[in-house]
């Protein structure tokens, strides 16, 4: 079960993307993630990128964020995410984008938009193949102070050469990298 851990959404159950390949943000995880970051999720812009279920994104609205952009290019979970933010009465502060992360980054740029805090869930294997903090550099999304968090498997050994690693976090096979 998926739920809205804490905010104006508490208790609010959240359907899942109905496929192996989405991994939905163990609570555990998630009540991690929002400890060390409350103090910057209030009147917050927030990118939830590869958002999946929407779960963490909607986490920040429920917890005072004032904008979340969901990005995930996988029609079912844009489905899903849309289903979670109507059950959450939350459409309001919640902008979706369904393409391909690099490319939706390259349109939020175009868009002027800059974000406090970015959260980034990729598929495990995409970290392999790339970096998505060097599109965010690139395109200067993040603002000053802003944190990039990213989670990704305990094992990978990823270098985020674009900003510098402030953190890290790890709950059974789950770590969350903080960049700033």
């Amino acid at each position: 079960m998926i739920r809205v851990i804490s905010g104006i959404y508490k208790g609010k159950r959240l359907k899942r993307v109905p496929s192996l390949d989405v991994r939905p943000v163990p609570d555990k995880l998630k009540e991690a993630l929002f400890n060390i970051i409350q103090e910057d999720v209030r009147d917050s812009v927030f990118l939830d990128g590869f958002a999946g279920t929407g779960s963490v994104g909607i986490e920040a609205l429920s917890r005072g964020a004032e904008k979340v952009v969901f990005v995930d290019e996988y029609y079912p979970a844009v489905k899903v995410i849309k289903i979670n933010l109507a059950k959450c009465e939350a459409e309001e502060g919640a902008l979706i984008i369904r393409r391909e992360f690099n490319r939706a980054v390259i349109q939020l740029a175009k868009e002027g938009m800059k974000f406090d805090l970015i959260f980034l869930d990729p598929p495990y294997k995409l970290l392999d193949e790339r970096n998505p903090l060097k599109v965010i550099k690139k395109r200067e999304i993040l603002k000053p102070g802003g944190k990039i968090l990213l989670r990704h498997h305990f094992k990978t050994r990823f270098k985020g050469k674009y900003f510098d690693l402030k953190r890290k976090v790890t709950i059974g096979d789950d770590t969350i990298s903080f960049y700033g």
